[in-house]
């Protein structure tokens, strides 16, 4: 093998493989000398590669953990089995990889040749379950890449009651919380920060203009997520009985007491000040008594849900 840069994959791909190698062996299978194999070896360990050789009758040459990661090579194989993995996480992100999932995804999708992509797309369909709330793999790596790259991007998106808008978006970050990702983006048309959901965008395309990084408005695109997602939650009041005299209900309720009616001496009526379904549910549920949700019905459909998933928990 006379092409030194080929010569050089292909030993560090067999290197990559867990096992130690003789350096007989290794010449052997590039077909060369055992003086031309102490060279390469040589220029990998230049290239940042810890390459450890070890003496004796059963030494040989093996690749070692470093304080850096230096670059892969990956088969055909190895690569796909790879991508799917990736896909599959970041459609059905794990709590502290999300982010990184999507990041190695859109660098590995950056270089896989077309054939790749294709078996790993129907691979993919093949092993992801079925969900409309999943987003597409396909639109968050596009969305990482124009990220990382301060592209500006078009994409179509419709919103929670369906209605459909194109938009033209600088991507600043993508976050996933409450098991859903959302981009943090600039809007072009709007001039104004926007929030949204990663499962109800499609057709993103690069616009091939860059432009300076803008600044967010506040430090941490997680936490203007999760602002934005308060602000844009229906807020409710409830009605309830709570079976609990008023001033001891009013105690534990402190600042979210809203309006208490004495019903008898054992229990009071609960007015409550404008509030999501989660927060009101919690209150409701923190207060270590019995009560009655009179209304609103999305507050009683929400306590069901919650009473299902804990008798579910504690089944068996």
């Amino acid at each position: 093998m006379t092409d030194t840069p080929g010569r050089l994959l292909r030993l560090l791909s067999l290197l990559q493989m867990p096992r130690e190698w003789p350096g007989s062996e290794l010449a052997e299978r590039l077909g060369v000398s055992h003086r031309t194999v102490r060279r390469d070896i040589e220029r990998l360990r230049e290239l940042g590669y810890p390459v450890e050789a070890t003496m004796g009758a059963g030494g040989g040459y093996r690749l070692a953990a470093g304080a850096a990661m230096p670059p892969l090579l990956l088969d055909d194989d190895e690569a796909v089995a790879i991508a799917v993995g990736l896909r599959t996480t970041a459609r059905q992100p794990v709590a502290g990889i999300a982010d990184a999932s999507v990041r190695a995804l859109a660098k590995l999708q950056q270089v896989l040749p077309t054939r790749l992509r294709q078996r790993v797309g129907v691979l993919t369909a093949a092993t992801a379950p079925t969900d409309t709330a999943l987003v597409d793999p396909e639109q968050l790596t596009a969305l990482a890449a124009a990220a990382a790259s301060n592209e500006r991007v078009n994409f179509d998106y419709h919103d929670q009651d369906g209605i459909p808008s194109q938009r033209l978006v600088e991507p600043h970050r993508l976050v996933m919380t409450g098991r859903r990702w959302y981009l943090v983006g600039y809007d072009n048309e709007r001039h104004d920060w926007r929030t949204f959901r990663a499962d109800r965008i499609d057709n993103t395309k690069s616009t091939g203009v860059r432009v300076p990084p803008r600044e967010l408005p506040v430090d941490d695109a997680a936490a203007f997520v999760t602002s934005q997602l308060h602000d844009l939650a229906p807020v409710y009041a409830a009605s309830a009985v709570i079976q609990l005299p008023a001033a001891q209900a009013a105690s534990r309720l402190g600042d979210a007491a809203g309006t208490l009616e004495p019903l008898d001496e054992h229990s009071c009526r609960w007015t409550s000040p404008g509030d999501t379904v989660d927060w009101l549910a919690f209150r409701l549920t923190s207060l270590g008594c019995d009560f009655t949700v009179h209304e609103p019905v999305e507050l009683v459909d929400h306590l069901r849900r919650v009473g299902a998933r804990i008798a579910r928990a504690t089944a068996g």
